[in-house]
């Protein structure tokens, strides 16, 4: 099977210091792929290898089956990219960027840019200088992926988006899926992924240590879970709920029981279920405590 994006063991250092190391990757047409890490974690750099604008010290990347460090053109031809950071011409018009860049890739209609914009709010007549950080990335977003590419490559897309619009960029990404486009997205933010992703990487100083099913993910996921009773009432279950596999740190402090949770949601609603209570509260997890919960702490990277 040809990946639509594939890495063989991709190792990029730094001097003496470690970007990314031993990365594995095979993502297949049309799937949207999340690629999670705090920051830091080696999100950038991978994807700035992926696209051509670093180049390994070891190992390969595929896009499409052409290596970009080999036929930077050719590779380049079937990708949309939005880095983190890029620079745009402060006396151009997105939509003279637009031109422009149509015109290099041999894009006749630019009709896309115009759909992508309107659902986006992206303004493509006023000067680049004129526009804010957040609109400034619409222009970002417009940029790759007017000309519908069969790989759409993008370094935490939704950073100064505002929710509203974060909302319909996401929206639009799933329509490029069900179009047979495949999309690579980093974040660090769970929901976004969690949401459109098929599929999820976690990278972690630099080594990708897990390849998932966002929903498996969360499931795995240490929560901290806060029960509040019926003033006077004192929970009879509390060595039920204690014995349950995946709870730690039960503390009984009345009315609220409180504990960490990394087990079978099913079994705890059932637990919880079997006396009456007042509230639950259950706290997302942010992305450091999934990695707690899914490889405890120090666990193998």
């Amino acid at each position: 099977m040809e990946y639509a994006i594939e890495t063989r063991h991709l190792t990029k250092t730094y001097g003496k210091n470690r970007g990314i190391r031993d990365v594995n990757l095979q993502i297949p047409p049309g799937e949207i792929f999340g690629f999670l890490g705090p920051n830091g974690a080696g999100k950038s750099t991978t994807l700035r290898t992926l696209t051509g604008l670093m180049k390994p010290t070891s190992g390969e990347c595929l896009i499409q089956g052409i290596d970009p460090h080999r036929d930077p053109v050719a590779a380049m031809a079937q990708v949309g990219n939005l880095p983190t950071e890029f620079t745009l011409e402060d006396r151009s018009s997105g939509r003279a960027l637009v031109d422009y860049f149509a015109a290099l890739r041999g894009v006749r209609d630019t009709g896309f840019a115009d759909e992508i914009a309107n659902r986006i709010g992206a303004d493509l007549d006023r000067p680049v200088r004129k526009l804010s950080r957040g609109n400034k990335q619409k222009i970002g977003i417009v940029l790759a992926m007017f000309h519908r590419p069969p790989v759409i490559i993008l370094d935490e897309p939704t950073g100064g988006l505002d929710p509203l619009v974060q909302e319909q960029f996401l929206e639009i990404l799933v329509d490029a899926k069900k179009a047979g486009q495949t999309v690579l997205f980093s974040s660090h933010v769970l929901s976004e992924v969690e949401r459109i992703a098929d599929r999820v990487g976690i990278i972690r100083e630099g080594t990708l240590i897990a390849v998932e099913d966002p929903h498996a993910l969360t499931a795995r996921a240490l929560r901290r879970v806060r029960v509040r009773y019926p003033e006077g009432n004192t929970p009879t279950q509390i060595k039920e709920i204690e014995q349950l596999a995946g709870v730690n740190h039960l503390s009984w402090q009345p009315p609220y029981l409180s504990f960490d949770y990394s087990g079978d949601a099913n079994a705890l609603i059932q637990a919880l279920a079997a006396h009456p209570i007042a509230m639950i509260d259950i706290e997302r997890p942010s992305l450091e405590e999934i990695f707690l919960g899914y490889y405890g702490n120090g666990g193998a990277a």
